[in-house]
């Protein structure tokens, strides 16, 4: 079927403006059929379904709208003094000075610019095959045009217990910086690994991040967006689980004019698990949209979707999440909540949860509420000595609370409060 004209239009003036990666291999072949899948679909608009409360002009037009840096001061950058293996992206570009030797025990690191060219890779089994996955029955074009674009990304094959996180830092130093990466992590059965993103990474950041979990395999991750408010990017995590395997993965957004995070994720092995949370910040001139499709395909799998933003003059926050129960996923227990702390009545808390169950021995349930401070609770701590704006910020770390009680490093989850109380102090919140 023929696209719309404002669709093709639009498509016509992005790919112009895109260069498709010179290469051969396994990677070429791939890349011509993710453009063949994004052609297909056109670029998304206002008038798609999942497209109808974040505009998604300044992701689709061909030149980045400029976004100036931000310098961020004394705070200490993520993560930082953890032990982990660094790896830098500096406006989606591989900085070799600034990442660490890519080798680690239990875990084989390539990047996608250097072995795409390969005629065998274990990659091709993974890359841009989940995203496909993840275009029924929501179209993801950005996704797609990720997959056929991308210039860089990590290829992470996890055999053991990986001996320390693999931490992914993007750095944004052009005012019009357009980055696109694709990563992909396949762990065997057994393994384990801990992935860490963090950084603003350009004016406009595209990225994929595909992860297959064999049965018995455990993948935390854990993402830092923030710093950058003039920032535009857009994400998707696509995870295929096995038999008992577990996945757990947080994100934590301060600042930012744009954002829009997709999660789509599979448990197609018995007893799988999937744990999915998010805690948001925003001030002014913010949108942020976490669009999330969990699809239970085995039996006694468990998943959470716990999202949680505190919206601030103006800001907008954007919830879209589905539980999926197919046929025979009987003893499925789907947990999901959305919910927003409004702190002036400008802010705006646009919500969608969907349960679709297509078996009778499920336990599922969802919930989604948008208000304001309590004003019994504030009196109360106002009561015992404590100043207004101090009382308000604890109450919003108290919000927060569930999203972050998600992350099962304890000393990342104290980091993370720290990091949220202190921009609570800046934006007016604390005192």
């Amino acid at each position: 079927m023929a696209l719309p004209k404002a669709k093709e239009d639009a498509l016509a003036a992005r790919l112009a403006a895109l260069t498709l990666p010179a290469g051969k291999g396994w990677l070429a072949a791939l890349r011509s059929e993710a453009l063949a899948r994004l052609t297909a679909m056109g670029l998304p608009a206002r008038r798609d379904e999942y497209w109808r409360y974040t505009d998604p002009t300044s992701l689709n037009v061909p030149e980045a709208p400029v976004a100036v840096r931000f310098e961020p001061g004394d705070e200490a950058e993520p993560f930082d003094g953890m032990d982990r293996l660094k790896i830098v992206f500096v406006d989606g570009v591989f900085d070799a000075a600034a990442s660490d030797d890519l080798t680690l025990s239990g875990v084989t690191i390539e990047r996608l610019s250097q072995t795409g060219g390969k005629d065998i890779h274990w990659a091709q089994g993974l890359y841009g095959q989940l995203e496909t996955r993840g275009q029924t029955p929501v179209a993801r074009p950005l996704a797609a045009l990720n997959s056929a674009f991308a210039t860089d990304g990590v290829l992470i094959h996890v055999t053991g217990r990986a001996a320390k996180p693999v931490s992914l830092i993007y750095v944004h130093q052009s005012d019009t910086s357009d980055a696109i990466l694709h990563h992909c992590v396949k762990l065997e059965a057994g393994a384990s690994l801990t992935l860490l993103e963090n950084g603003p990474a350009a004016a406009r950041f595209s990225n994929v991040l595909e992860v297959d979990i064999a049965e018995g395999a455990q993948f935390h991750h854990i993402r830092l967006q923030g710093r950058d408010h003039q920032r535009r990017a857009v994400t998707h995590l696509f995870a295929r689980l096995g038999a008992r395997s577990e996945m757990r993965s947080f994100t934590l957004t301060a600042n930012g004019r744009l954002t829009r995070n997709e999660a789509v994720v599979e448990l197609t092995g018995d007893e799988g698990r999937a744990h999915l949370a998010g805690a948001t910040v925003g001030d002014g001139d913010f949108h942020h949209d976490d669009t999330v499709f969990v699809t239970h395909a085995a039996v006694a799998c468990e998943s959470r979707q716990v999202f949680k933003k505190v919206l601030m003059n103006g800001a907008v926050g954007v919830f879209q999440g589905k539980i999926l129960v197919k046929p025979g996923a009987q003893k499925t227990d789907g947990y999901q909540i959305s919910q927003s702390l409004l702190l002036d009545e400008d802010s705006q808390f646009l919500a969608k949860p969907e349960l679709e169950i297509y078996a009778d021995d499920v336990k599922c349930s969802h919930g989604s509420t948008s208000g304001a401070i309590d004003e019994t609770a504030l009196f109360y701590l106002q009561s015992r000595g404590i100043p207004r704006r101090r009382a308000q910020a604890l109450l919003v770390l108290a919000f927060l609370a569930e999203a972050i009680q998600e992350i099962a490093d304890e000393d990342i989850a104290e980091d993370i409060r720290g990091r949220l109380e202190r921009w609570l102090a800046r934006h007016g919140s604390n005192g």
